[in-house]
């Protein structure tokens, strides 16, 4: 926990003189979803309130408006965690993903596409996996979809997508090879970026389509052998 902490007190700057309850809810959900804390976590009023220097009013509504993200839950008498998700929903993360990112690539209109933040997205995946960073990896990952859907240019959907991507690093900390879950999925980020760059946008949905159905089973089966529909994970 010392060293989650201490990731927060960098982010104490980031609050200025605008030190609210949705920003504070920005930052923990950044943390959340960059795998800083794990499902299951325990979140100290005390510590984390210290850290990001904010009241404890301001804390709770904070942990109230992520705990509606479905990022955290209250329990009586024990505090707030880091919530743990149950099969059900990993696929409902799933079905919303198709839903949003496949429709984004089918709105895109005609090519050329601003694609630079998509592209160092792949190349951020290149280096992790250089450096045999899993964890890095999946992050890479998540920020290649972010893009994805940033391509719709709605601030809307992208306000909509932070939420679930958050919610996906959780299920990625329950995947116990993290290299043979987010490895493969370099390859097909590139492919969907050349697609993307040649100006084909229906080749690139198809991609993406099958991706994600991929990745939805291979995630799945790792669920249902680890955790089950027992969100304790017992």
């Amino acid at each position: 926990m010392a060293e989650q902490l201490a990731g927060l007190a960098d982010d104490r700057a980031l609050l200025g003189r605008t030190s609210t309850a949705e920003r504070v809810s920005d930052i923990l959900r950044s943390r959340i979803a960059e795998g800083y804390f794990p499902p299951g976590t325990r979140l100290s009023e005390d510590s984390i309130g210290a850290a990001l220097g904010v009241s404890r009013n301001t804390l709770r509504e904070a942990f109230r408006l992520l705990t509606h993200e479905r990022l955290l839950v209250h329990e009586l008498n024990r505090g707030v965690f880091v919530r743990v998700l149950t099969v059900e929903d990993v696929e409902d993360i799933y079905r919303t993903r198709a839903l949003v990112e496949c429709a984004v690539v089918r709105g895109l209109g005609e090519p050329p596409y601003a694609l630079g933040n998509l592209a160092e997205a792949v190349r951020e995946g290149q280096r992790a996996a250089r450096e045999g960073d899993w964890k890095a990896l999946g992050t890479a990952n998540i920020h290649f979809h972010r893009e994805l859907v940033a391509l719709a240019g709605s601030e809307r959907t992208d306000e909509l997508m932070r939420s679930v991507f958050a919610e996906l690093r959780l299920a990625f900390h329950v995947v116990d090879d993290p290299r043979r879950l987010h490895e493969p999925y370099l390859t097909r980020n590139r492919q969907i970026l050349q697609a993307l760059e040649a100006g084909g946008r229906d080749e690139a949905e198809e991609l993406l389509a099958v991706y994600l159905a991929d990745s939805l089973e291979r995630i799945v089966e790792v669920y249902r052998r680890r955790v089950g529909d027992d969100p304790a994970g017992g």
